[in-house]
């Protein structure tokens, strides 16, 4: 892809990871720029406050300043659809078409659109999240028809803090899970250093990595009608069409 495509991404407030890894991912594809809006988030758990974060009409807000850049495509570049449920992220890109009149995706229905294309019944889940969070996501792939045969949580709550999870600590525990054989890992938190590990992963235990930063990006640039092939040395889902 050679022309000019703008990627608007929607990033949670407390998020350092996302925009940096982000926009290398977008200066691998040719002619591609990521630019960034911010809603709060700044913990995530299951009690009202913190689920109150993710209010459509918060994050709409910021997609509409998005599209006052003329951006190509929005994206949702947060995990949170992962525990509220699947159809959230369905709606909320409804919404953000029907007010900015831009094609929208999220991490998690890319996400799951390349679980779809490779057929992945069998996932491995690695996050920062707590106990309860993370039996939530569990459940909610179990009710699509993904058993995620290993998972790995680091028990924490305060989303800046995710970011300060070391590669090496990712490292170990994607080695852990890959024992169990999963036909894809997913990294499935947008504020960890992990998109960038990617190839190596997939060199020492042959299974693909699917992060949440790159699906975000893979999912806005087919929903643009580009071809996230031109991406490479970030892992093999950016082949996957």
């Amino acid at each position: 892809m050679t022309q000019a495509l703008r990627l608007g991404v929607l990033t949670p407030s407390s998020n350092t990871a996302l925009e940096p890894l982000t926009s290398a991912l977008a200066a691998a594809l040719p002619g591609a720029s990521a630019h960034f809006s911010r809603f709060r988030v700044t913990e995530i758990a299951l009690d009202a406050a913190a689920l109150g974060q993710f209010d459509d009409s918060k994050i709409l807000a910021a997609a509409e300043l998005l599209a006052d850049a003329k951006v190509d495509v929005i994206g949702w570049s947060g995990t949170s659809s992962g525990w509220l449920g699947f159809d959230r992220d369905r709606q909320l890109v409804e919404r953000i078409r029907e007010r900015t009149g831009i094609p929208a995706t999220t991490a998690v229905l890319a996400l799951n659109e390349l679980l779809a294309l490779r057929q992945v019944k069998r996932l491995a889940l690695v996050t920062p999240y707590t106990r309860d969070v993370q039996e939530r996501i569990v459940a909610n792939y179990r009710a699509i028809g993904i058993e995620v045969v290993a998972e790995r949580h680091l028990g924490i709550r305060v989303n800046h803090d995710f970011a300060g999870v070391t590669p090496p600590t990712l490292r170990e525990l994607m080695a852990e899970v890959a024992r169990a054989q999963p036909q894809a890992i997913t990294t499935f938190c947008t504020n960890l250093h992990a998109a960038q590990l990617a190839p190596e992963i997939e060199r020492a235990h042959g299974v693909p990595l699917l992060d949440t930063v790159s699906t975000t990006v893979w999912g806005m640039v087919r929903a643009a009608g580009g071809s996230p092939a031109g991406i490479t040395g970030w892992g093999e889902l950016f082949q996957w069409t």
